[in-house]
């Protein structure tokens, strides 16, 4: 016997979470880690206002200035790394190397704010990134159809559209499992394309 582990170690497979200032991204990320997530939370000052808009989340009192971090083990064999884009577009050059390595992305809407979320999709619809558009329940926001919401967007039919709480693990679970899914749909189709030509 060697006397070392014949553990081995699970690959690792990086997935972001983006959207707009107050979404969600940080609670969503905390949800799910099982790790003490990494936030990179400063409190919202007075240099803020004029820059960023707090219209529809008035309370919030922190952001993300940088990233946020977290970790789940799905099994022995696969982990996902987490991270969180920074929500204003004064933040939005640090997402080059956030989602550097990456093979999918959630991006957060708040039906409150629903516009915050075109820069995030913008930028990975130019990607050509995998993504699923993950809509966060906020308690008292207006309801929506998931069909509205793809229509208001303009979100191709292939594109997940779903529900969730970002504060329920098993909610969080959910999106993930469909961003894979999503993941898995979109290299198995860049792969036949290719077996085609």
């Amino acid at each position: 016997m060697s006397g070392r582990s014949e553990r081995v170690a699970p690959l690792a497979v990086k997935i972001v979470v983006s959207g707009g200032l107050g979404v969600g991204k940080t609670t969503f990320i905390g949800a799910i880690s099982e790790i003490e997530p990494l936030d990179t939370e400063a409190a919202i000052t007075q240099v803020s206002v004029g820059v960023d808009s707090l219209d529809g989340v008035e309370g919030k009192t922190t952001t993300t200035v940088a990233l946020d971090f977290g970790r789940i083990t799905l099994d022995p064999t696969l982990a996902l790394y987490l991270f969180g884009t920074p929500g204003q577009d004064r933040f939005s050059f640090l997402w080059d190397d956030l989602v550097e390595g990456a093979i999918g992305t959630v991006v957060l809407v708040d039906t409150r704010r629903i516009e915050d979320c075109f820069p995030a999709l913008d930028y990975f619809e130019a990607q050509g990134a995998a993504f699923v558009l993950a809509v966060n329940r906020f308690d008292g926001a207006e309801r929506f159809d998931v069909a509205e919401i793809r229509e208001a967007l303009g979100i191709a039919d292939g594109v997940p559209v779903i529900e969730c709480d970002a504060r329920a693990r098993g909610s969080v679970r959910d999106v993930l499992g469909a961003l894979m899914d999503q993941v898995i749909g979109v290299r198995v189709g860049a792969l036949s394309s290719a077996g085609s030509r």
